[in-house]
């Protein structure tokens, strides 16, 4: 197995475990640089995107799974997931008790 191999396995692994925040951001930079070389590496974005996640990036994991889709229609985790963060994203920024629209209620969607 090439070096480069073994440096993603060991990453993904690192990545999977991580919950300290300076860790989860200190793995992100590691799979930055990896995703640099090999920007259509599905399994590279997954992991960073779950890294966004636990930083509560939300913008940035879902381009993560908007660039899987992009690179692979069919992939339906990707599809959902960025629904899934799409949903948080519209229930967290809504303040109902600071907007006159009375027609938009987020609770009876």
């Amino acid at each position: 197995m090439n070096k480069k191999k073994l440096h993603k396995k060991e990453l993904l692994k690192q990545a999977a475990k991580v919950t300290e925040r300076q860790e989860v951001q200190k793995t992100v930079s590691l799979l930055n640089e990896l995703i640099a070389v090999s920007p259509e590496d599905t399994e590279l974005l997954y992991a960073r995107a779950d890294l966004y996640e636990k930083l509560q990036k939300w913008g940035e994991a879902i381009n993560d799974y908007l660039h899987i889709n992009s690179i692979n229609k069919d992939d339906q985790k990707a599809k959902t997931r960025a629904e899934m963060l799409r949903t948080i994203l519209r229930y967290n920024n809504t303040d109902i008790y600071a907007s006159p629209n009375t027609n938009y209620d987020p609770w009876l969607e």
